[in-house]
């Protein structure tokens, strides 16, 4: 059996403020953004190098869908995304206006930093040792 994770669905307010967040204050790409209905877009970012698993960028319906926007994971740290060099990318984000909830710590596998996404989402920038 051979098997890997394709998309992970994002839950955002809006599908355009949540692509100039990814793709130009994280300089995510934009791989995909296809009008599927006049509500609905299918919308995948991914991180620069990356050739695995991306983001759907998922636009909130209804109510229950809105009150997970920013907290999918109910306040713990819910995306992983490596880096080769996490002093630079740290740097780079604070410069775009990242906010970072946790300043970068040495760990016996490697270093790790905690930032928010635009909407709050917690995400881990790791660089491996």
């Amino acid at each position: 059996m051979n098997q890997s994770l394709a998309h992970i669905a994002l839950v955002v307010r809006d599908y355009d403020e949540a692509i100039r967040f990814y793709t130009e204050t994280l300089h995510f790409t934009l791989i995909e953004d296809t009008v599927l209905s006049d509500t609905k877009r299918w919308v995948l970012v991914a991180p620069p190098g990356s050739t695995g698993t991306n983001l759907l960028l998922a636009k909130a319906v209804g109510e229950e869908q809105g009150s997970r926007v920013g907290n999918q994971a109910g306040g713990r740290v819910f995306l992983f995304l490596y880096t080769d060099n996490l002093q630079r990318d740290y740097t780079e984000m604070k410069q775009r206006g990242v906010r970072f909830v946790r300043e970068p710590v040495k760990e016996a596998w490697g270093t790790v930093a905690v930032f928010a996404d635009l909407y709050g989402n917690l995400w881990d920038l790791i660089e491996r040792n």
